[in-house]
């Protein structure tokens, strides 16, 4: 039976909002404008995309994130994927080595391989990126509590391999701050933790010039259970934050700022997520310029990676996850990303098989190379809906980093509690209106099918002795090594952190060609700085 009119009219004037509670218009109109931005693509404040020629000039990077197991099974993985047309990589480190334990570490132990690649010294690097040359693929590292170790180890191994450090390119997570709110996975104090992401930025900057030392990002803010202007406004304020340390440092902003990257979640509201990232895009710019008095375009340009998938995925029903993931990709693009990674629809309840995984990166191909998304640049820009919801979410996202301002700055705020209760309170809230059916989730509150096969394909099984092998080749890292060197090393690391004035890379870099281990190089930091302890507030 066709709707009636009188109830269309009803659905019509009931009040709509996205996600983040930004008012829908039924129709949108020039009106709605707060001030008109007429300015190109690749021109201040780059609303429509910081290149003049979009993906005409170059497509965004195709990243899959992936890592399990040993570093001779991740690397497997990883020529699959470059052999099929990937063009970066994007490393996930098990959780021993992203907290700064070692595998034979009772703490470790079974954990080791589980959710990432288990990398405690060079020699699992060197393997880790046997046979690719890593003068000519981007690499990108989830890794945060431990980024100046592994980014050191990188360094390290490609001084081993012989490719100059100034080739390299890729992205090294490094940002500290949101772990303490939403990701879990810090070790120091704040302040510490702070010195060696300034100390990696400043030594990137100097030695591997084309390889950015941080990615600020928000997407673990938003898995939390954040909305998007949450996301957009936590992560901003935490760039600003780094950027005040730098300056404190006597850093050069110039240079600095032209390594700072980005990299959030897609969920799924399209047109929330395509206005999410053309109003920070204009936000970043116009406060390194107004507010820092940066000058180039490239210090003032908001550059950044994207996932899709992530907590948007579901367990029920999983084959949706295609869907939702190619409708998330098409917001990142049309939102102007530079790199993009996709979830395979079986990652709500395991690693990805082969299969799984191929069919996330073909989504990406599919998207790229048929659909036209990259013929023309920022092609929904001149909308009106989507010029007004840039506009409205630029607007909010500036009302968050003046609350934390307010509060006291991000690092106040983080040692408080403020934050990680703020993020806390919007997940219930999220929750809470999944649970009522307010917002649909297909297959999980509407549309449910009870009768679902629960085959999925292929199933990921890992390996039962990998942490086995893991650990055993650890013992022999250690038995070979020059344990002079190594103890050496580590003093030479251990006088360095009682002087801030000291940039530690140098002496990370060291420790990691003495073959010294992850969980040695942090537990030597441990006993200067001590453990960062969580505030419990309620």
């Amino acid at each position: 039976m066709s709707q009636s009119k009188s109830e269309a009219q009803a659905g019509s004037a009931a009040r709509r909002t996205t996600p983040s509670g930004i008012e829908v218009p039924a129709v949108a109109t020039p009106a709605m404008r707060r001030a008109p931005d007429d300015s190109a693509p690749g021109e201040y404040p780059f609303t429509r995309g910081i290149f003049e020629d979009g993906y005409r000039g170059r497509l965004w990077t195709f990243r899959q994130y992936s890592g399990f197991g040993s570093a001779e099974e991740s690397n497997e993985r990883y020529r699959f994927l470059l052999e099929r047309g990937q063009t970066g990589l994007s490393v996930a480190l098990d959780l021993p080595t992203q907290c700064g334990y070692d595998p034979i570490d009772p703490m470790a132990r079974s954990e080791v391989g589980k959710v990432g690649v288990s990398i405690s010294n060079l020699s699992d690097m060197e393997t880790l990126f046997r046979d690719i040359d890593l003068s000519k693929v981007s690499t990108s590292f989830t890794i945060n509590g431990t980024a100046a170790m592994i980014f050191a180890m990188y360094l390290a191994a490609a001084d081993k391999a012989g490719v100059p450090r100034a080739k390299l390119t890729g992205t090294i997570q490094n940002d500290i701050l949101k772990e303490y709110v939403a990701r879990g996975t810090w070790i120091f104090p704040v302040r510490p933790a702070l010195r060696l992401v300034a100390d990696s930025i400043v030594y990137a900057n100097q030695e591997a010039p084309r390889f950015n030392p941080i990615s600020i990002a928000g997407a673990h803010v938003r898995d939390a259970g954040s909305s998007a202007v949450e996301e957009m406004g936590f992560t901003l304020a935490n760039g600003l934050a780094y950027v005040d340390e730098l300056l404190s440092r006597g850093a050069d902003l110039e240079r600095f700022a032209q390594s700072l990257s980005f990299f959030f979640y897609v969920h799924m509201n399209f047109f929330e997520e395509v206005a999410k990232f053309r109003a920070a895009r204009r936000l970043w710019a116009r406060l390194m310029k107004e507010r820092y008095g940066a000058r180039t375009e490239r210090a003032q340009q908001f550059r950044f990676g994207v996932v899709c998938g992530g907590s948007s995925l579901t367990a029920a029903q999983p084959y949706n996850n295609v869907v939702r993931v190619a409708v998330e990709t098409m917001a990142a693009t049309l939102g102007g990303a530079q790199s993009v990674f996709t979830c395979a629809y079986d990652e709500a309840f395991q690693l990805p098989t082969e299969q799984s995984a191929e069919l996330a990166l073909r989504t990406q191909q599919v998207i790229a190379y048929e659909s036209g998304i990259a013929d023309s640049v920022d092609p929904l820009g001149g909308s009106h809906y989507v010029e007004y919801l840039t506009d409205e979410m630029e607007v909010a996202i500036e009302g968050v980093i003046r609350e934390i301002a307010d509060y006291g700055g991000v690092v106040k705020a983080i040692e408080d509690g403020y934050l990680q209760r703020r993020i806390a309170r919007s997940a219930h809230e999220r929750k809470s209106r999944i649970d009522s059916g307010e917002s649909v989730v297909v297959g999980v509150n509407r549309f449910k099918n009870d009768k679902e096969d629960k085959q999925v394909g292929e199933v990921f099984a890992s390996s039962a002795s990998t942490s086995a092998e893991v650990m055993r080749k650890y013992e022999k890292i250690r038995d070979e090594r020059d344990a002079a060197a190594a103890e050496r090393a580590l003093a030479t690391l251990d006088k360095a952190a009682r002087d801030h004035s000291e940039n530690l890379m140098p002496y990370l870099v060291d420790c990691c060609h003495a073959y010294v281990t992850v969980g040695e190089m942090v537990e030597r930091l441990k006993q200067q700085w001590g453990e960062f302890v969580e505030p419990v507030k309620l």
